[in-house]
């Protein structure tokens, strides 16, 4: 696999390859990660590209620097590695290699509270226990430097500058207002699902059911969008260009 790098003078990229910032493109919508799993466990759209968008909560950092007049997307990806067991190389070379080959983008949790029970975890205490069940939604993705070197930097992510006037930027640094949109070709086997459950006890009297499911493919794209998804700027895979900039 390459791992390209590429940087242009005066911007601080960290060797992440940004194609184009293009803040005319426009961001198809996209399902919630809810019903692109069902979709793709149905065996629908597996081969075709879907864009996935990751959870509001899960990262991006918005920041401006007033003096060059820079907006910085940062997207961290330092220690998003999957450790489900389907994903671990023990035999794998930690030199040129990670132990984990699949990398993931959390795109979001759903909570089901289900119906309640009387038990009896502490003798002569009959408590009510409630029944909660999460389910929680990620890509998994083996792709990741085809974006970005391998390396050990702590600050390892998906990274975009782009120059705008303050009066821009303003608002693009309120909470929400920036996402991350992945674009993915999903890959065999599409899906994978864990569960682990926590029995009722006294002193936490509810059973938890979290099952972690997982859409399976690789990034050919990574876009940063406004609330209005409208496209700030694109990361892609193996590009052919040095990056260019511009405003919206």
């Amino acid at each position: 696999m390459t791992h390209p790098t590429s940087t242009q003078p005066g911007l601080l990229l960290r060797g992440f390859l940004l194609l184009f910032l293009a803040g005319s493109l426009q961001a198809a919508p996209w399902p919630s990660p809810v019903a692109s799993y069902q979709a793709v466990a149905a065996g629908e759209g597996r081969g075709e590209d879907i864009l996935l968008a990751a959870a509001p909560d899960s990262g991006l950092e918005v920041s401006y620097d007033a003096a060059s007049r820079r907006l910085h997307l940062h997207y961290p990806m330092a220690f998003n590695q999957l450790t489900e067991g389907w994903s671990w190389r023990p035999l794998a070379d930690p030199a040129s290699e990670d132990y984990y080959r699949f990398k993931y983008l959390p795109l979001g949790s759903v909570n089901e509270e289900r119906d309640s029970y009387v038990g009896e975890d502490k003798i002569g205490e009959p408590e009510t226990m409630r029944v909660l069940w999460r389910y929680d939604y990620f890509l998994a993705f083996d792709n990741l430097y085809d974006f970005m070197p391998r390396g050990t930097d702590d600050e390892a992510g998906f990274d975009a500058e782009l120059t705008l006037e303050p009066e821009q930027a303003a608002p693009l640094l309120e909470p929400g207002a920036v996402s991350l949109i992945a674009r993915v070709h999903l890959q065999e086997p599409y899906v994978s699902e864990s569960t682990t459950f926590w029995k009722a006890i006294h002193a936490r009297p509810t059973d938890f059911t979290l099952k972690k499911r997982y859409l399976i493919g690789e990034v050919e794209e990574i876009r940063f969008v406004t609330g209005q998804n409208r496209v700030l700027a694109q990361l892609l895979r193996h590009p052919q260009q040095k990056q260019q900039s511009g405003k919206p």
